[in-house]
């Protein structure tokens, strides 16, 4: 962090572990303020994630459509799965599209690095932008039902104006890699 904003640190005075879960970890820290008072600041734990912009050789978008059971919907999203101990991030990609979608890709670009909910969580998203398709054999995580979807930007795009895209990391990947088409064409 840049020295100049080091007055909003927020030190930990303790730690209180609540939950240890496979996926996530829940803690609260008690935490001293700027303005030296003490605070509590509930933390989930998560290893972090990565997501997939696949794009077919006829410019379609490889999505996947899940039931999300905290939503409770059915959410249309770009393929996306959780780091296991020690994975890299492009491993993890890679591992999830041909899991997810059956396929593997011939290039892979990094898109966009974020933090989905910085408030309360410590999950960090990975996104990469495949290219170069081809079907692989991929086995599903058991306790996954995802079923494989393909649209052109311009429909995605519209998806999300209409709220029929409302995942963020979703949004996130196929606006930055229209951004980056855009840049390439001016």
């Amino acid at each position: 962090m840049s020295e100049k904003f080091d007055h909003l640190n927020e030190p930990t005075l303790s730690t209180r572990r609540i939950y240890d879960g496979r996926v996530v970890k829940l803690r609260e820290d008690v935490v001293r303020l700027p303005s030296g008072k003490e605070a509590k600041r509930e933390i989930v734990e998560h290893a972090g994630a990565v997501c997939v912009v696949a794009i077919q050789a006829d410019g379609q978008i490889i999505m996947v459509r899940q039931y999300r059971k905290p939503a409770e919907l059915a959410l249309l999203e770009i393929p996306a799965g959780g780091l296991e101990a020690g994975e890299a991030p492009l491993e993890c990609a890679m591992r999830e599209l041909a899991e997810e979608c059956n396929l593997q890709a011939q290039n892979w670009e990094p898109l966009f690095k974020a933090f989905l909910a910085p408030g309360y969580s410590s999950e960090m998203m990975y996104g990469f932008l495949a290219e170069g398709l081809s079907e692989v054999h991929g086995e599903q995580d058991e306790d996954e039902n995802v079923h494989v979807e393909r649209y052109s930007l311009n429909v995605l795009l519209a998806m999300i104006d209409d709220a029929r895209i409302c995942d963020a990391k979703t949004i996130c990947g196929l606006l930055a890699w229209y951004k980056r088409n855009a840049e390439k064409t001016h």
